[in-house]
């Protein structure tokens, strides 16, 4: 199971018809304001600075989102990311989920010099490891040691750090 914190929906409704509840609609619209400024802004510094100054993100030096990333709208400030890592184009890193019975709250841990191919999508709680790689239009819904190759819709581990190490050893 990933690390979420789990809440409860209260009454007869689902979790997302209270979201005001848990999250305050002014902090909700302010982060997206800037989420919308920061997906089309094309300079990756400036970027960086709107996700560290406006959403709280913690954000390693030399690290660039491609055009079109989302961060999570609700819990930005629960999103980490390394240095020198590439999350690419119209990713989706989520904090949260609402759901019927209740909604979920994680962190996101994205490691150093990771490669996260486009159109993909991290679920709340979920670290990358260091240096690890994950393909295009994956569904990250659990942690990725790090050095791995993974990809797929549920992500699977393709080859690990020593698995690697070791076909490139033998292709020499």
């Amino acid at each position: 199971m990933r690390r979420t914190e789990r809440y409860p929906a209260k009454g007869d409704a689902n979790s997302l018809w209270h979201i005001y509840k848990t999250v305050s609609f002014f902090k909700v619209a302010k982060n997206f304001i800037f989420i919308q400024l920061g997906r089309y802004t094309p300079f990756i510094p400036m970027k960086n600075f709107i996700y560290r100054t406006f959403l709280g993100m913690k954000i390693g030096d030399k690290t660039s989102f491609a055009l079109m990333v989302m961060p999570d709208t609700m819990f930005p400030e629960r999103i980490s990311v390394g240095d020198n890592t590439i999350v690419g184009f119209n990713t989706t890193i989520l904090a949260h989920e609402y759901l019927i019975e209740e909604y979920r709250i994680g962190d996101v841990v994205i490691g150093d010099r990771v490669m996260i191919g486009a159109n993909t999508t991290i679920l709340p709680g979920v670290e990358i490891g260091d240096g690890a790689i994950v393909s295009a239009a994956s569904l990250v819904n659990r942690d990725i040691p790090a050095g791995a190759l993974a990809g797929g819709n549920p992500v699977r581990i393709i080859y690990t750090a020593e698995q690697m190490a070791e076909r490139q050893k033998n292709a020499k």
